[in-house]
C-alpha cells in the first residue's frame, strides 16, 4: 500500500488521479489531500477516502470545510501547510497536480524529504529547472513525469544509456485551432478555445494547448528532465494523439510509446512505478479502428508561443520564469474576458523583450520575479 499526498486534488489531473486510486484500493491510499476552494468537488473525495490531512487555500475555506466533513482530520490552509504535507513521514508518493508556479516550493520540500514525486506541474521546471534538478540530484530523487509526452520518453529511455540518445520528438495534437490559419484566429472565443479535440484537461492547459505554449513549456521541461540540449528536442504535429512521444538513438533506431489519449494511464504509470498494474478504465488501443496516423511539420510562424519557449529556454537564466508568469497571467485574463486570444502571445513577447536577464537566479529572486511579471501584465491590461 502506497500512501499518497495529492496536491491540486480538484483540478483535472487531481480528479483523474482519484480515479486511479479508486480503481486500486489495495495498492494506493489517499493520505493527504490539498485543494484550493472548490469544496463541493472535494467533499465526495474526502467522504470516500477520509484522508488524515487536508490543506485548503485560506482560513475562510478551512472553517467552511470543518463544518461540512463528517470525520476527524488535520485541516490547515496556506502555502506553509502545503509544504508540510509533502514531507509527512508516512507519505510514499507526492502527486503535484497544482496549477502554475505555486507548485515550485512543495516540489522542493518533497525532494528534500526524499519522497517519490509524480508531477504534472511542468511550470516547476520551467520556472526553476536549475534549482529543482540540482536538489533532485543532491537528494537522489527521481522525478516521475505525469505529462503523457514525458511519461512516454521516460518509458522509451528505460534501460537505455542516455549517451546513446540522439534526439527527442515531442508530439503535439495542435490544440483547438490546429486547422485554422493565423488570420482565422482573429476574434475566436473562449468557448471555441476550450474545445480540445482529443484530451480532457483543465481550462488553463487547454488554452496553452491552443496557443502551443503548453508544448513550449514541455520542451523546457524535457530539457531539464532528460538532460538534453534544445537542438536535440523536436516538436511534430500529430492529430490523433496516439504516439505520445518518440526517442531517436545515435544508431537511427526510433522508439515510440503509443496509447489511447487518457491522462489516467501516465498517472497510474507514475503511481505504480517501478512496477506496472492493471488498467481497466478505458479500452485498449485499436490501431485497426484508428486506421491511420498523421504527422505534420511544426511552424514557429503559426505558433509564436512555441518559438518564444525555445528562445527563452536556450537563453536560460530568468527568462523562462518571465515566460511562464506572463503566460499564466495572460491566460487568466483571457479566461476572464479581459483580452483576446491573440493578445496572449503579444503580452508574453512584450514582457520578454523588456526583461533584463538574470543569469542564475536564486529561489527568492525567482519568486519575486514571478509576482512582478504577473502584476505588470495585469496592470498593462486593466489600466486600458
Amino acid at each position: 500500500m502506497k500512501n499518497i499526498t495529492l496536491l491540486g486534488g480538484t483540478g483535472s489531473i487531481g480528479q483523474q488521479t482519484i480515479d486511479v486510486i479508486k480503481e486500486h484500493p489495495n495498492e494506493f491510499q489517499l493520505y493527504a489531500y490539498a485543494f484550493g476552494s472548490n469544496i463541493e468537488e472535494a467533499l465526495p473525495v474526502l467522504e470516500l477516502f477520509k484522508p488524515s490531512y487536508i490543506v485548503v487555500k485560506d482560513r475562510e475555506i478551512m472553517e467552511s470545510l470543518k463544518r461540512k466533513i463528517n470525520y476527524d482530520a488535520h485541516i490547515h490552509y496556506g502555502v506553509d501547510a502545503l509544504n508540510e504535507i509533502v514531507s509527512l513521514p508516512d507519505v510514499d508518493i507526492v502527486v503535484n497536480a497544482v496549477l502554475g508556479s505555486v507548485g515550485l516550493q512543495p516540489t522542493l520540500e518533497a525532494i528534500r524529504a526524499k519522497k517519490q514525486i509524480a508531477f504534472a506541474n511542468k511550470e516547476t521546471l520551467v520556472t526553476a529547472g536549475h534549482i529543482v534538478m540540482e536538489e533532485a540530484q543532491r537528494y537522489g530523487v527521481e522525478l516521475l513525469p505525469v505529462d503523457s509526452e514525458h511519461a512516454a520518453i521516460h518509458q522509451c529511455l528505460k534501460g537505455e544509456n542516455n549517451k546513446d540518445l540522439k534526439r527527442i520528438l515531442l508530439t503535439a495534437s495542435g490544440g483547438s485551432f490546429r486547422d485554422r490559419t493565423r488570420d482565422e484566429l482573429v476574434g475566436v472565443t473562449k468557448q471555441d478555445a476550450l474545445k480540445h479535440p482529443n484530451w480532457s484537461m483543465g481550462a488553463k492547459i487547454t488554452i496553452d494547448s491552443a496557443t502551443m505554449m503548453n508544448k513550449g513549456l514541455e520542451v523546457i521541461e524535457a530539457h531539464w528532465l532528460f538532460g538534453v540540449d534544445y537542438d536535440q528536442i523536436d516538436v511534430i504535429l500529430h492529430n490523433e494523439s496516439v504516439i505520445h512521444s518518440m526517442v531517436e538513438f545515435v544508431d537511427r533506431n526510433v522508439m515510440a510509446q503509443l496509447g489511447t489519449p487518457d491522462m489516467r494511464i501516465p498517472i497510474q504509470y507514475a503511481l505504480a512505478y517501478p512496477d506496472r498494474t492493471d488498467f481497466n478504465l478505458s479500452d485498449s488501443l485499436d490501431l485497426a479502428q484508428i486506421g491511420q496516423l498523421n504527422f505534420k511539420e511544426m511552424s514557429f510562424e503559426r505558433f509564436p508561443c512555441l518559438r518564444m519557449a525555445y528562445e527563452t529556454g536556450r537563453e536560460g537564466g530568468s527568462l523562462p520564469t518571465v515566460l511562464n508568469a506572463a503566460n499564466e497571467e495572460a491566460v487568466s485574463l483571457f479566461l476572464n474576458d479581459h483580452i483576446t486570444f491573440l493578445d496572449i502571445e503579444d503580452l508574453i513577447e512584450r514582457e520578454l523583450e523588456n526583461h533584463n536577464k538574470i543569469e542564475k537566479p536564486d529561489l527568492e529572486t525567482i519568486l519575486e520575479l514571478d509576482q512582478e511579471t504577473r502584476q505588470r501584465v495585469s496592470h498593462t491590461v486593466l489600466k486600458r
